[in-house]
């Protein structure tokens, strides 16, 4: 079973995705923001994170350049899930090194097929 760190402040899109996930099988970890994310990340080693954009403190750009720019976690793919719809916010999700990008609310069958594209 594989595990999935979803990194997200909203609580009801946490539930979203928790109901979306468990439905088909994956262990779901979670962290409220981008620190928690990054420590989770390291403590947890997901195979796979859904990381949110807009969150206090440390935004999930952020983030995922600490999480892909440390030696034990630079292999673990990120999903960006987010509300920004912009070319700009793609192009610099992928500079910090996000696998994929998905704007929010996530099609299921899209968000499942990413994931299953990513794990493999």
């Amino acid at each position: 079973m594989s595990k999935i760190l979803i990194v997200d402040d909203s609580p009801t899109q946490r539930q979203a995705l928790i109901n979306i996930l468990k439905k088909n099988n994956f262990d779901i970890i979670i962290a409220e923001d981008g620190q928690q994310g990054v420590d989770m990340a390291r403590s947890e080693m997901p195979d796979l994170i859904l990381m949110d954009v807009v969150m206090p403190g440390l935004n999930g750009f952020q983030a995922t350049r600490h999480i892909v720019n440390h030696e034990t976690t630079k292999d673990i793919p990120v999903i960006m899930l987010t509300s920004k719809d912009q070319e700009t916010d793609r192009v610099w999700a992928e500079r910090q090194g996000a696998k994929d990008y998905i704007v929010k609310p996530a099609n299921d069958k899209e968000l499942l097929a990413k994931i299953a594209t990513l794990l493999g």
